[in-house]
């Protein structure tokens, strides 16, 4: 068995046992494989083993990641896109996590030929070393958001804080969950806002058992490409 099909069996596990103890079904979870750090020839791999969720976060590198592969990719822009490169990818993604600021959404506005499934990223954790809204500006920010037919507001997104206190990390998760919820109910035909966009290698069990919907796993699915069996 290789490395890659290795990592397979264990994130399937933690994914089902997690689904398990929270009553949910493994169908109500997308793993987005984080293939930003490796080749395209793994990222091929990666999608050859049942895996066809790709996550990039540099414009350039998704770009010639595309170049290559040509065998069915869902591509998510999981990383913080300045306003100038929109035009470069928005046309190239199926999905885009990191909407957090206007002047990005008049850009997709501007250079998306059909409506794009966004996520809007909160800072739910109110660190400043990360992007997004904070949870008191996102009720006026996806107001703002109404006003352009470009932007689908499918859920939010956010990162929770590097720590190994778990229940920090919970607290996050649960706090976005009830966010969403918020924003869910309030049905409006822009951003129906059923999704959410959280977890990572280190913390997606958490994630999944507070309502995670897609989870972003890096290096626990794809490698670190260091010359291990892949």
């Amino acid at each position: 068995m290789s490395s890659l099909q290795q990592r397979i069996e264990k994130i399937e596990f933690d994914i089902q046992d997690a689904c398990d103890r929270t009553g949910r079904e493994r169908s109500e979870i997308t793993v987005v494989a984080v293939t930003k750090e490796v080749s395209a020839t793994r990222a091929s791999d990666v999608i050859e083993a049942g895996f066809s969720n790709l996550g990039e976060n540099r414009p350039e590198v998704l770009l010639e990641k595309q170049e290559t592969i040509q065998n069915g990719a869902t591509w998510h822009f999981i990383g913080n896109v300045q306003s100038r490169k929109v035009k470069d990818v928005i046309n190239r993604i199926d999905y885009l996590h990191s909407v957090d600021r206007i002047n990005v959404v008049k850009e997709v506005q501007k250079r998306a030929d059909q409506p794009v499934d966004c996520f809007i990223q909160v800072n739910v954790s109110g660190e400043e070393t990360k992007s997004g809204v904070t949870p008191a500006e996102l009720p006026n920010f996806i107001e703002q958001v109404g006003a352009y037919d470009k932007i689908r507001v499918i859920g939010l997104m956010t990162m929770a804080p590097f720590t190994e206190d778990m229940d920090r990390v919970r607290a996050v998760f649960r706090s976005l969950r009830e966010l969403r919820d918020g924003i869910a109910a309030q049905g409006l035909p822009f951003a129906p806002c059923t999704q959410l966009s959280m977890g990572m290698s280190n913390d997606f069990i958490i994630a999944i058992e507070e309502g995670a919907t897609h989870v972003r796993i890096g290096t626990a699915l794809v490698g670190a490409e260091s010359g291990e069996d892949a």
